[in-house]
């Protein structure tokens, strides 16, 4: 029989409820995470047995929103869930990225974890709550799970830190940060800011770090009581120390010697034969099973010990400079003269095109969240091609880690993007990696934030970001500004920082290790600022600030509002009046619903075509004023005439002309165009016009004299 457990805390004025022995009681371990009433089942399966050949961590995290848990169907033609939502890809990332570094090292079985949000009360959002319960999981499920780990979100409203706002609350908070680690220090930020200083971000982190402790020790009492056996971890090879001794022996001075080459391409080609020839004698001497199983690790083994030592005790990196320098910047906007904005950003052998669009309301992308639907109007696209890294690589779908970046660099931006009202387009901007040697990503901030300017948006300030990396061992500590991508790889930290000359946007950071300590945040904060500043004022050489026009290839925007009893009007049956504004224009009207009206043309009289059109038809007709109308139906009394937007009105057969006139249709014929005159408006709201006293020619009242 199966046994069930909870847990119960009182945490950020709600209540956390952890579950087991009920559902999913053939996974490893399976925990239902409650907060509030935000309800998701976390689940955690590894294998029994190491995949054969495998030299990774097999790891797979997945969050998945159930669009009943907000008791809401799903759209379109398959009324089921489909492929992750970036939410959901976004929120999988969040939680994998604290849990991996605490597995055992040499595990390599295949573990799965899943989080399905099956409620949600819309207060809290479940990216918190998965994390916790997917720690709980693995905690009890006897994987090899060094945590457990806790998590929250931290606001910062009227000056003051909140733990886990309501997602109402986060309107007015100038930060979103979700922070995650062991009791012993922080893992993993995920953060977007209003440009806060180094100590109020640093702050955050550290209330976070001390309120989720309550919640590592709920979930350390719950593994006392139904924590399952550990697993067994495969044992490392006899042999691997000596095949170690000798990778060392015949590898490291030719490793050395490439670890000082600059060029990436060939410090890459120097480090593969020095590999490759100490590989071919390897294998003359050890057995063939052992050398497949433990080769690629000893040579990681001692590349990463190469380069760290030489960092700690030298102080200069791979590429010849210290542990602050930044690498040389070259920034240039303009360089796709048909685009709306571009700008070209390299530092050193990285490099992204920023390429900004400016569009209309009806390109504002809709989003279907739990929470509802809404739409936005500005959106930031990353892409890494396997070119960028001379690679011939899988070429297709948006990854996880391209969403990733592009959200970060997202994050970064969006706090000194101006409000609609301020500039009414919806804006699309997309950096193309086209060269990759550290932190594109934090590359990715600064051509963007360029081409933005280049294309005329109005940015509060200039954005930048830079990558700093960390090395530590027990006789040393090293910070360096401006990773490469061998310094991430071998090092013990990723962490980014953007935001601009009075504070920080964005802050991401990655843990590789157990924990950092607040001294080393607080170093790598101050030395990220120096990168930061020194790389907007290499920006600050090309462009400061949004260009006071937008380029002639953009659409122009005119907005102004018309009464609310007037939309319907504009709009017409099913939309008609609208699209024949747009078809016969070729301009774009959007409408919202308090009368907004935004009208776009690339060309300047399409626009001013279909704004007169549009007045036209919300105006109101006046007594003795001159109109253009149409003959829409003629009768045997007169005629009738369109002459504003839907109005028509009668023109009496004595008002035709200063003649007697017999018939009608001797003076008008239907889809003639007339000048006529609004005399008179009776009771019953019918308009009577006059087209006698109106110089058909000159569209002119005709003088007194002339009327006899």
């Amino acid at each position: 029989m199966f046994k069930e457990f909870r847990k119960e805390i009182e945490w950020g004025g709600r209540t956390l409820v952890l579950e087991t022995g009920k559902i999913a009681r053939q996974a490893n371990g399976a925990v239902m995470a409650t907060y509030g009433e935000t309800k998701v089942l976390c689940t955690a399966v590894a294998e029994n047995n190491e995949r054969p050949g495998i030299d990774f961590f097999p790891l797979s995290v997945h969050y998945q929103e159930k669009t009943y848990a907000a008791g809401r169907i799903p759209g379109g033609f398959f009324k089921r869930e489909g492929r992750p939502s970036e939410k959901e890809t976004l929120v999988s990332r969040l939680i994998d990225r604290p849990i991996r570094p605490l597995f055992a090292k040499g595990f390599k079985n295949e573990t799965q974890v899943i989080c399905t949000v099956l409620q949600h009360d819309m207060e809290n959002d479940p990216d918190i709550v998965s994390m916790i319960g997917t720690s709980a999981a693995l905690t009890i499920s006897g994987a090899p799970f060094m945590g457990p780990i806790g998590g929250c979100r931290v606001g910062y409203i009227n000056g003051e830190y909140v733990l886990n706002p309501h997602i109402d609350e986060m309107v007015n908070s100038e930060l979103d940060l979700v922070v995650a680690g062991t009791k012993e220090g922080v893992l993993m930020v995920e953060s977007e800011a209003s440009e806060l200083s180094e100590e109020v971000m640093l702050g955050a982190v550290t209330f976070g770090h001390d309120a989720f402790q309550p919640v590592i020790d709920m979930i350390i009492e719950m593994a006392e009581q139904c924590a399952k056996d550990p697993m067994d971890i495969a044992p490392a090879p006899e042999g691997l120390d000596d095949v170690k001794a000798k990778v060392k022996e015949l590898a490291e001075a030719g490793l050395r010697d490439a670890y000082k080459i600059s060029d990436k391409l060939d410090r890459q080609a120097a480090v593969a034969a020095a590999k490759a020839g100490a590989a071919e004698k390897i294998r003359e001497e050890f057995d063939a099973d052992l050398v497949g199983k433990v080769l690629d690790d000893a040579f990681k083994s001692l590349e990463k010990s190469i380069v760290r030592r030489s960092i700690l005790e030298t102080g200069i990196r791979i590429d010849g400079r210290d542990t602050k320098t930044v690498r040389p910047i070259v920034t240039e906007v303009g360089v796709l003269p048909r685009a709306h904005g571009s700008a070209l950003f390299t530092r050193g052998e990285t490099q992204s095109l920023g390429v900004a669009t400016l569009g209309t309301g009806s390109d504002e992308q809709i989003i279907d969240a739990l929470e509802g639907s809404y739409r936005n109007h500005f959106m930031l696209h990353y892409n890494f091609p396997p070119f960028s890294v001379g690679e011939a690589g899988r070429f297709g779908a948006t990854g996880r880690r391209e969403i990733g970046h592009g959200k970060l660099a997202w994050r970064a931006i969006h706090p000194v993007m101006p409000t609609k009202e301020d500039f009414p387009y919806t804006i699309r901007v997309v950096s193309e990696i086209t060269e990759s040697n550290g932190s594109s990503s934090m590359a990715s901030v600064c051509s963007c934030s360029l081409a933005l300017m280049d294309a005329g948006v109005p940015l509060k300030r200039p954005v930048a970001g830079i990558a700093m990396g960390l090395i530590k061992e027990d006789d040393g500590v090293a910070v360096l500004s401006d990773i490469l991508g061998d310094e991430d790889h071998l090092g013990d930290m990723d962490f980014k920082v953007a935001g601009t000359e009075e504070g920080i946007t964005s802050l991401q950071m990655d843990i590789k290790i157990t924990s950092i300590t607040q001294d080393i945040m607080k170093t790598a904060l101050a030395q990220a600022k120096d990168g930061r500043l020194h790389i907007l004022g290499e920006m600050g050489h090309t462009i400061t600030e949004g260009r006071d026009h937008v380029a002639a290839t953009a659409p122009r925007i005119e907005t102004f509002t018309i009464k609310k009893d007037k939309i319907r009007d504009v709009i017409g049956a099913g939309g008609k009046v609208i699209r024949e504004i747009c078809e016969t224009t070729g301009a774009k009207v959007d409408l919202d619903d308090d009368g907004t009206v935004k009208v776009a043309a690339v060309d300047e009289k399409a626009m001013e075509a279909a704004i007169n059109w549009i007045k036209g038809i919300v105006a109101e007709p006046e007594v003795g004023m001159i109109y253009t109308g149409k003959v829409v139906k003629i009768m045997d009394f007169g005629a009738f005439v369109n002459f504003m937007g839907p109005r028509d009105g009668l023109v009496h057969i004595s008002e035709l002309a200063n003649h007697r006139v017999e018939k009608v249709t001797d003076v008008l014929k239907e889809g003639q165009e007339v000048k006529v005159k609004l005399i008179g408006i009776d009771d019953r709201g019918k308009v009577k016009l006059s087209m006698k006293v109106v110089d058909q020619e000159t569209g002119k009242e005709v003088e007194p004299e002339a009327k006899k």
